[in-house]
């Protein structure tokens, strides 16, 4: 049985860039909705199918600008003082995730966060920094080179051998319209060298990385809460079943499943840098060595975290409200089996596959788990829910509006509407509490 919240001590949830369509933000407005806690959740643009949630207290749109340190602070102090008590803080973006570990003084009174050590946060977000870390620790991690020039990410390329991975270390620095991704694949040393010349517009430093081909079970997540003491560390491991785009992107159907040498690892990551708080680590296994090879460390929760979800409702933004408001944090009871499906992503992977293979008994193959029951059941959802159908049909509109737009020949499509217009106005409706 899950601990009683503390439902005087509302909770702020912060994500700033400008996607209408993260199902994480979404469950974590649920989540803890649910439970009875006033939610508010910060957005980059109008909140889009999420202010639909019956759960919400309340969106708060980001004014342009506020990507910095200091727009940010100016931007979580107004919120502080629209809620009016100390509220529990929960990041959604590394962007939040770091500037909120930064900003841990000024924010003291306002809102309620895990101690950690100063600037580990964005350590484990950046994804050169990440290299250094596994070697340190001696985590199997994609062989990988920080080139200086435009002649060494060439020779680096051809020396991890083509294709090989670029990735840029702080993707969240990566400018609007630059047209720059914060991962690519590199077929010729003089992409590596094109790539790397940018350097200066994408504002980080340039990964080339060995490639690991992905595969139908090859990735895998941890998501975890590391809290107060060694024994408050609820989370469990899971197992990617389908992504978009196909074997390279988020997860659109993934499964709790057991993978002892993942959460070891995990487990063991965690503990040796003193991390405290949600996090979010994604692994791939090498078929020809058996190694699990950490990918990412995200500090904060993953799109997919309701996946994680055991009988008596636990999840780990639940987790990390128990744990600051001063409630026990019971362990994760294992729920092996159990999916996750992001509806709009796994109808696009599965109409993918289809129209790349032939052949009846594929196709039969290549089909998503039906999102069937409640949360605790077999299956959940990103965006249906009974309890709260709002989210899904602002979803389904929005998504359709969006295909046929891009789907319009250029010279007809009208000038394109927010398809946050209808949460927008909806933005200040008050939440019930289920």
């Amino acid at each position: 049985m899950l601990p009683t919240f503390d439902t005087s001590t509302p909770a702020v949830l912060v994500r700033l860039d400008r996607n209408p369509f993260h199902h994480g933000t979404l469950g974590a407005v649920r989540s803890l909705g649910r439970a009875g806690v006033e939610v508010h959740a910060v957005t980059g643009a109008a909140a889009g199918p999420v202010a639909r949630s019956r759960h919400l207290a309340r969106a708060h749109v980001a004014p342009p600008g506020t990507a910095d340190l200091d727009g940010v602070q100016r931007l979580l102090r107004t919120v502080s003082e629209r809620v009016g008590r100390p509220a529990v803080l929960v990041p959604l973006d590394d962007v939040t995730a770091i500037a909120a570990d930064a900003l841990r003084t000024a924010l003291a009174g306002r809102y309620l966060l895990p101690e950690q050590p100063s600037g580990l946060a964005g350590r484990v977000a950046d994804k050169a920094e990440l290299v250094a870390v596994c070697a340190e620790l001696g985590v199997p991690h994609p062989r990988t080179a920080v080139p200086c020039t435009p002649a060494e990410a060439a020779a680096a390329a051809w020396s991890l051998g083509l294709p090989a991975v670029a990735k840029w270390s702080r993707p969240w620095l990566l400018p609007q319209g630059s047209g720059l991704r914060s991962t690519r694949l590199l077929r010729s040393a003089r992409e590596a060298r094109d790539l790397q010349a940018r350097a200066a517009d994408a504002g980080s430093r340039l990964l080339v990385q060995e490639f690991l081909p992905p595969g139908r079970g090859l990735d895998w997540f941890f998501h975890g809460y590391a809290g107060r003491g060694p024994a408050c560390f609820p989370g469990a491991t899971g197992r990617k079943e389908r992504s978009w785009p196909a074997d390279a992107g988020l997860t659109a159907v993934g499964r709790w499943l057991p993978n002892p040498a993942v959460d070891s690892a995990a487990r063991r990551v965690v503990a040796a840098l003193g991390y405290r708080g949600i996090l979010d680590l994604d692994f791939r296994l090498d078929p020809g060595t058996g190694a699990y090879h950490l990918l990412d460390f995200n500090p904060r929760p993953g799109a997919q975290f309701r996946l994680f979800t055991d009988g008596a409702g636990l999840d780990v933004v639940r987790a990390l409200h128990l744990d600051l408001t001063g409630r026990r944090v019971p362990p994760l009871a294992p729920a092996h089996g159990r999916s996750f499906v992001v509806e709009n992503y796994a109808l696009l992977s599965l109409a993918g596959s289809l129209a790349a293979r032939t052949g009846r008994r594929t196709a039969r193959a290549a089909g998503a788990p039906v999102a069937r029951g409640p949360a605790g059941g077999g299956t959940e959802a990103a965006w249906w829910a009974a309890d709260d159908p709002g989210p899904a049909a602002a979803m389904a509109a929005a998504w359709t509006r969006h295909a046929v737009r891009r789907a319009l020949p250029a010279r007809r499509r009208p000038p394109a509407a927010p398809l946050q217009d209808t949460a927008a106005r909806r933005e200040q409706r008050p939440t019930t509490t289920a």
